[in-house]
């Protein structure tokens, strides 16, 4: 079987879905690799480094889709627009897998469905312990975590750490990072290494214990919740009046800190609203808010994705894709990411789509010409469907 990586056509996209250490990986599985010929320039690597691990240079993303019987990209249909381009170049019994946005591109999903492919989104990857090194929403998370802190630190009107001076005292910057998952735990950690006092809130309290772990202090509302994420790991959506306390609740944090890292979002769904604009006129001028929700609306109802605004004397900052501007790295966590899925789904050298198995059936999207993840068919008003009567 054929493994093929064409260049990403996402705008300003640098990673890349296959770096040299995972060619010569995935060769051991027994597959052959194709890379269009530049693919992994954009994220340091050129073509000679895949070459040496034993990859084949094609010249056209035309000739990876034509030869390969699985495609791996960093973002496919769905989460990549111009993606649609390619609808024409896919094949029946053909697998894709890359990031998606299966939750809130129905449309595109039924029309990739309609190809006859097997569509692996890979955002939807169970968070699960035996999935854990597949996780590739957690990889890109920890970088966008980290380089959310230097985002701040370059913006904000202080230094972060504290410094005995001959001219006096400096005190250290107060950041306070909303949301503990994995881009909230790097943030915090990046921050607390570059000096600043550090304080994070989440609406689950069993991440109370991760945070104090990591020298910030886990700001109590009285808010947190038992229910708080999905049995697969994934946050939930509260409602309006939730959402309403939280944020009067919050306003007095947002006051006392210089730097405020938001990271809350529910997959599918717009990001909840926790900053308003009344809030951030009472904050200290000079301060910033970097809002890792930006591509999905943004947690400050002030963001505008992309830009880098002020308001009230605070500068907002709502960067998209992140993980890209780190791009050796994030290629690199992420090409491992689907190195692992492909060395699970890998028998004998073929890959192998057993629904029953819960990775499979969390990842797949689209098989057999129609949309079969049960929260996609929700999404497009599909009913559900029957489960298989044996193994696939």
């Amino acid at each position: 079987m054929k493994i093929g990586i064409p260049k990403e056509t996402f705008p300003d996209e640098r990673r890349v879905a296959a770096v040299p250490q995972t060619v010569a990986a995935l060769r051991k599985l027994g597959y052959e690799v194709l890379l269009q010929q530049g693919t992994g320039s954009l994220a340091g690597w050129d073509d000679a480094h895949y070459a040496e691990q034993g990859a084949q240079l094609v010249a056209s993303r035309q000739e990876v889709f034509a030869q390969a019987d699985v495609v791996l990209q960093v973002r496919s249909f769905g989460a990549n627009p111009n993606a649609l381009n390619d609808l024409d170049l896919l094949r029946q019994g053909q697998t894709v897998v890359g990031f998606c946005e299966p939750l809130s591109e129905g449309a595109t999903m039924k029309e990739v469905a309609a190809r006859g492919v097997n569509l692996l989104a890979m955002e939807l990857i169970p968070r699960t312990t035996r999935a854990q090194s597949m996780d590739a929403l957690s990889s890109m998370a920890t970088v966008a975590g980290y380089k959310a802190v230097l985002l701040a630190a370059e913006a904000v009107n202080k230094m972060f750490p504290m410094l005995m001076t001959a001219a006096g005292t400096i005190r250290p910057a107060r950041v306070f990072v909303v949301g503990a998952g994995v881009a909230g735990l790097r943030a915090i950690a990046t921050a607390r290494a570059l000096g600043a006092v550090v304080e994070a809130y989440d609406v689950r309290p069993a991440v109370k214990e991760e945070v104090e772990s990591l020298g910030a202090r886990f700001l109590e509302l009285g808010l947190e919740t038992q229910e708080a994420q999905t049995a697969g790991g994934y946050a939930k959506a509260f409602d309006e009046a939730f959402y309403a306390k939280q944020r009067e609740l919050m306003a007095k944090a947002l006051v006392e800190n210089h730097v405020v890292i938001t990271t809350a979002a529910v997959p599918g769904k717009k990001a909840p609203v926790l900053l308003t604009e009344p809030m951030v006129k009472d904050m200290q001028p000079g301060s910033v808010i970097v809002d890792l929700a930006a591509e999905r609306g943004g947690n400050c109802e002030l963001t505008q994705p992309g830009k880098t605004i002020q308001v009230h004397g605070v500068t907002i900052i709502g960067p998209v894709n992140l993980p890209s501007t780190i791009p050796m790295d994030a290629s690199l966590m992420y090409a491992r990411n689907l190195a692992n899925l492909l060395t699970h789904l890998t028998r004998d050298g073929k890959l192998q789509l057993d629904r029953e198995d819960d990775i499979v059936g969390g990842l797949l999207v689209c098989r057999d010409g129609e949309v079969v993840h049960p929260r996609v068919r929700e999404a497009l008003d599909l009913p559900p469907r029957e489960a298989p009567a044996e193994k696939e």
